[in-house]
């Protein structure tokens, strides 16, 4: 896996690379210009706007942020290009009319994914039965309707939340599971945010949707670490026989995976 060539260097965005180049099961490699991942997009400067869709071909945006977030940062200068179509689909269950969950103000406790406060030592298993999983139990429709989007053959997409970690590195791992990435591969990919933690943050800290959060703790608290992403597919493991079982329960098919499939690999 060569990262030098994954990278995507924007101005207005500082965690997004291609699900290209990665390592598959029967030997070869997922393809390059199909399928990219980033945090925010709501900063994209113009000239970001014309490598992404002139240059890469960008026709998809699959946004996993919250309702609450949208409403607070703004939807981002994509929206206001005709060839690319967006497809909001938060990872949260929706309370009421701008929050998720339980509350009904834009301030709600679960506006962001990572504002439990909890010791390392139990970080991991929140990680996955906390958020990670609860994506899943709480919107498999939108986790589905994500995979179904990247899936789209007109044109390149691109899967972002807020950092571009957690939400996103759920997502972006089980669109490469049904592609036959390696798990090795998986893993790797997911953990590769870590190395620009401290841009991604700084991003995050110039706005007030996330800056009091991330001031409250240490920087090392929010890298992604190879143990999430694996634990997460350890549960899906146990609890449904693996990440494809469990896509199946929820009325994922066939064509879908042939789709995906087509998308990072023929």
């Amino acid at each position: 896996m060569n990262d030098f060539t994954r990278w995507i260097d924007l101005e207005g965005a500082v965690n997004v690379r291609d699900l290209g180049g990665l390592a598959t099961v029967d030997g070869g490699t997922t393809r390059f210009g199909r399928i990219f991942r980033s945090d925010n997009l709501q900063g994209l400067t113009g000239r970001d706007v014309e490598r992404l869709v002139a240059e890469l071909k960008l026709r998809h945006v699959v946004d996993l942020r919250s309702g609450p977030e949208v409403f607070m940062e703004g939807p981002g200068p994509l929206t206001r290009v005709p060839e690319v179509s967006i497809h909001h689909l938060t990872l949260f269950a929706e309370g009421g009319r701008h929050t998720d969950v339980e509350a009904d103000t834009v301030d709600a406790d679960r506006v962001l994914p990572w504002q439990e406060r909890v010791e390392e030592e139990k970080l991991a298993e929140l990680r996955v039965t906390g958020f990670y999983y609860g994506y899943l139990r709480e919107r498999p429709d939108s986790v589905l309707a994500a995979l179904r989007a990247l899936a789209r053959d007109d044109g390149a997409a691109i899967v972002h939340c807020a950092a571009g970690k957690d939400r996103t590195g759920v997502v972006c791992a089980l669109a490469l599971e049904v592609a036959g990435a390696t798990r090795e591969a998986i893993v790797a990919d997911y953990a590769a945010s870590g190395e620009r933690i401290e841009a991604i943050l700084d991003r995050l800290r110039a706005s007030s949707t996330y800056r009091d959060d991330l001031d409250s703790r240490p920087a090392d608290d929010h890298r992604p670490r190879e143990k999430y992403i694996e634990q997460f597919f350890g549960v899906l493991e146990d609890r449904f026989g693996g990440p494809m079982e469990w896509l199946a329960s929820q009325g994922w098919t066939d064509d879908d995976t042939r789709a995906l499939r087509s998308r990072l690999r023929d």
